[in-house]
């Protein structure tokens, strides 16, 4: 059983965004989503504070589950380690679709620690930027709902109005959220990146050791 685990937040990527990402890995790599998870809780919230969660996860033992990036599962440092504890435990195989790894039980410790570590990185990075938004990022969408359908159209080579009539919705509109989030070329793969040979050792070697500080004199 494979799961899509999708769960939006402000200043990362929002659920469109994620659906994309993992909709364009599961076209590339002939994986079909059994389910999907859409968890809207606040990424303030620990896995010890979202108990649907916690018991979504302990009821699919053995599953893969599908996350866009690290940050998905939790931006909180100790939180993430739990749900890996959680996960690992369960034997569910968690691919990372940005990291182009898959962590399973038998993987390595230092892959996790790669992992956490790249999410250090992420959030201090975020938080030298301005409050708000990042740039380049993209807001919710009434559209987003619809993505499966939407690539599943443009993949029997539907034109843009055919699809708007299926969809019973505005056209201008539609083609304006089909550009702006590249479905087109997400449909026929040209987004999805190559998954590297070298990739778990790509993550490893991001570790960063912390530079030493220069004592005053």
């Amino acid at each position: 059983m494979t799961i899509a685990y999708i769960r939006p937040d402000k200043q990362f990527d929002t659920a469109g965004e994620q659906l994309k990402n993992i909709n364009a890995y599961t076209l590339a790599n002939n994986i079909a989503v059994d389910d999907e998870f859409i968890d809207y809780t606040s990424q303030n919230k620990l896995l010890s504070q979202r108990p649907e969660v916690s018991n979504y996860f302990q009821a699919h033992n053995g599953v893969t589950l599908l996350v866009s990036d690290v940050w998905v599962l939790s931006t909180n440092i100790q939180d993430l380690v739990q749900m890996f504890r959680c996960l690992l435990k369960h034997e569910i195989n968690v691919h990372f679709i940005k990291q182009s790894v898959i962590m399973t039980r038998e993987s390595g410790g230092m892959l996790a620690l790669g992992l956490i570590d790249q999410l250090r990185q992420d959030l201090e990075e975020e938080s030298q930027k301005f409050i708000g938004r990042p740039k380049g990022s993209q807001s919710n969408s009434k559209f987003d709902k619809y993505i499966g359908e939407i690539l599943h159209y443009l993949q029997e080579k539907k034109n843009v109005s055919e699809i708007a009539r299926l969809l019973e919705v505005s056209r201008s509109s539609l083609k304006d959220y089909i550009d702006s989030r590249e479905l087109k070329q997400v449909a026929f793969k040209s987004l999805v990146q190559k998954t590297s040979k070298d990739a778990e050792d790509d993550v490893i070697n991001s570790v960063a050791c912390p530079k030493p500080t220069m004592e005053k004199k």
